[in-house]
């Protein structure tokens, strides 16, 4: 159970790093982070590897780099429907 919430917690200070290099965090809530954080944690362990320091089981530089690819991704496809619904 610990394990879990600790996966969350770093989880989502991933997502609020990578929120904060793309200037995307604030907007988004701290679920929205969290979950940022945890996909882009996963994407980017599958993109660049498990290298560096690691907690929570997750790989703290290549998980950042996944979440700020996910958070540029889901900015650029937001902005398509926005563009298209105006």
């Amino acid at each position: 159970m610990l394990y879990w919430i600790w996966v969350l917690i770093v989880g989502a200070i991933i997502g609020l790093a990578a929120g904060f290099i793309t200037g995307k965090g604030g907007s988004m809530g701290f679920i929205a982070n969290t979950i940022a954080g945890l996909v882009g944690s996963t994407l980017g362990q599958a993109i660049f590897g498990e290298w560096g320091p690691q907690m929570a089981g997750m790989a703290i530089v290549p998980s950042i780099l996944g979440a700020i690819i996910l958070a540029a991704l889901v900015s650029f496809i937001m902005s398509i429907f926005n563009r298209q619904t105006e």
